[in-house]
């Protein structure tokens, strides 16, 4: 269970998200719109909801988060291999590029295209920021009752 002040309330934020190397790839700034969610209830990754638990309004603070505290280490059972002929239309995907496939439910999944054979295509259905380590520029902007 999460503790700090925070926690159970409504919280919007700016940030900033970078890679280690600086290549940004969100920004709450850049949409002119705070993003809000209620602190400590799961909607956002660990380490995003711990840093903004006893965070002050105003307040700006940046974090360092490894995988475990974002979106978790690459999972290798998230890994699918099938032969193309299975799969009328793959012919055409390449390696990088985003598509959907189906759960056995028929709900649409999002999978990155992760290697291409001859015969065969892989996906690769980890969150496209698995593994990675995050750098966030967080500014609490409001805290309000949930």
């Amino acid at each position: 269970m999460q503790t700090g002040k925070n926690v159970g309330k409504k919280c919007k934020t700016h940030y900033r998200g970078t890679f280690n190397d600086g290549t940004q790839f969100d920004s709450s700034y850049d949409r002119g719109e705070p993003l809000e969610f209620i602190c400590g209830a799961g909607q956002m990754i660990k380490g995003f909801d711990a840093a903004v638990a006893d965070m002050d309004v105003g307040q700006v603070i940046d974090i360092h988060l490894m995988p475990s505290e974002a979106y978790g280490e690459k999972d290798p059972a998230a890994m699918l291999t099938v032969e193309k002929q299975q799969m009328p239309g793959t012919e055409h995907l390449s390696v990088g590029q985003r598509v959907y496939l189906q759960d056995q439910f028929g709900r649409p999944v999002p999978v990155t295209v992760a290697e291409v054979t001859e015969k065969t295509i892989t996906f690769d259905a980890n969150h496209e920021m698995a593994g990675k380590e995050l750098n966030f520029r967080i500014e609490l902007v409001e805290v309000a009752d949930a």
